[in-house]
């Protein structure tokens, strides 16, 4: 089986400047880029954008999507926000009325899992900014204030306590509503307490995981990449039937007048930019392949990083988080999130990644009378792997995957 490139794109290393100025455009997913390109637009007399999506795709469509696909490009015409602009919208004053305050946020949204929680490590991102854990934490917690509630705590207990904050649960009550969520594996214990049923009522209204709402279905994603495997070769193609069309225009203005020369060059460096993320995207896809190859043909992701990539495509790790972020893959195995791809090894021919998924399986399908304790998970997925791991290890990893303990999960069946 031979990689194929398709040569359609290519990174132009004069584009690195312009990049960093249109980094949302990058991190936008492919759904939402025409209204990206729609501010710039509002600001611009000079740029004209098309939609992407005004194409008739019953004749123009890419072999690769398949028919059922057409469904999801109507869907996706009427826009909805994404999480990651639904939250950058509230990056502002007064909560966070100074630019170091803000650039703090940034990071802690670039740490946020799909499902709201914040994963990365606080002292690490603090180093990085130069500022003390201490001062990275109370920009954090500020995060309590943001819609949707519950979003950027760490864990189920900080994001019902975040939720808390906001709620309008009588003064009286508040009390022991956060008693009640700090020792959530025992809230039984309070049921002789006056107030508990409303408390537990107002409990039950709280969102777990925070983003729930704006989880996304595999049905409904439209993939940035497609890996197609044909005729012995592995062939990478970017998905660009749906990025909107961007001209400029200025044919008769007069190009001496500083207002025109400032406004054309802007508009330049957007179509430089949206080739900029094309062929990012396109090596992303290609270096995927070459890394991930047993998994096209059936075998299991393989431990990767990002500063693996981070090296080859020479940008900072920060850079290929928002190339990742929000793009999908499709191949013969389904539609896969690009994050997927990134994962710690276990040893060197078995990711986390793996495992955290096994994990994620045997949950969804545990008794709800007898949840899985993490003992048990790890007996399950040492026979299943072959390996020796750590109970330690298992609750790190179902902690990452905001999965809450065995009596946790007994209580909120039981809620629910």
């Amino acid at each position: 089986m031979k990689l194929r490139h398709s040569g359609q794109a290519t990174i132009k290393g004069k584009l690195s400047t312009t990049l960093k100025s249109w980094l949302p455009i990058l991190q936008t997913g492919v759904t939402e880029l025409e209204d990206e390109f729609k501010k710039f637009e509002e600001e611009n007399p000079y740029l004209k954008i098309k939609s992407g999506f005004e194409n008739d795709f019953t004749s123009t469509f890419p072999k690769k999507v398949r028919n059922s696909d057409l469904d999801k490009i109507e869907t996706f015409s009427v826009h909805q926000k994404s999480l990651y602009e639904v939250i950058t919208e509230q990056i502002t004053y007064p909560l966070f009325p100074t630019e170091k305050s803000q650039r703090v946020a940034y990071k802690i949204i670039e740490g946020l899992s799909d499902e709201g929680y914040f994963e990365l490590d606080s002292q690490e991102l603090a180093d990085e900014l130069d500022i003390s854990v201490e001062e990275f934490e109370r920009v954090r917690a500020r995060f309590s204030y943001l819609e949707p509630y519950g979003i950027g705590a760490r864990d189920l207990v900080e994001s019902f306590q975040f939720q808390l904050s906001q709620s309008e649960i009588d003064n009286s009550l508040y009390h022991l509503a956060d008693e009640m969520i700090t020792n959530f594996e025992d809230m039984h214990k309070f049921r002789s307490k006056e107030g508990y049923i409303d408390v537990l009522a107002t409990i039950k209204t709280f969102k777990n995981p925070p983003a729930i709402e704006f989880l996304k279905k595999e049905q409904e994603v439209i993939p940035d990449i497609f890996v197609d495997i044909s005729d012995g070769y592995i062939e990478v193609n970017l998905n660009d039937r749906y990025y909107p069309s961007v001209k400029v225009e200025f044919e008769g203005k007069d190009k001496s007048l500083d207002f025109v020369k400032v406004k054309v060059k802007e508009a330049k460096d957007l179509v430089d930019a949206l080739e900029m993320r094309k062929a990012t995207l396109y090596k992303l896809g290609l270096m995927i392949v070459e890394h991930q190859y047993d998994f096209f043909l059936g075998g299991d992701i393989k431990p990767m990083r990002l500063k693996d990539l981070s090296e080859d495509l020479e940008y900072n790790q920060s850079t290929i988080s928002r190339a990742i972020s929000n793009k999908y893959l499709e191949c013969n195995r389904g539609v896969i999130s690009l994050k997927d791809f990134f994962s710690t090894a276990i040893d060197d021919d078995l990711s986390n990644t793996s495992i955290k998924e096994y994990i994620k399986e045997i949950v969804k399908g545990e008794n709800r009378e007898k949840p899985l304790s993490d003992s048990k998970i790890l007996t399950l997925v040492e026979k299943k792997f072959t390996i020796k791991l750590s109970r330690r290890t298992i609750t790190k990893y179902r902690k990452q995957l905001s999965i809450s303990s065995s009596s946790e999960r007994k209580k909120l069946y039981k809620l629910s």
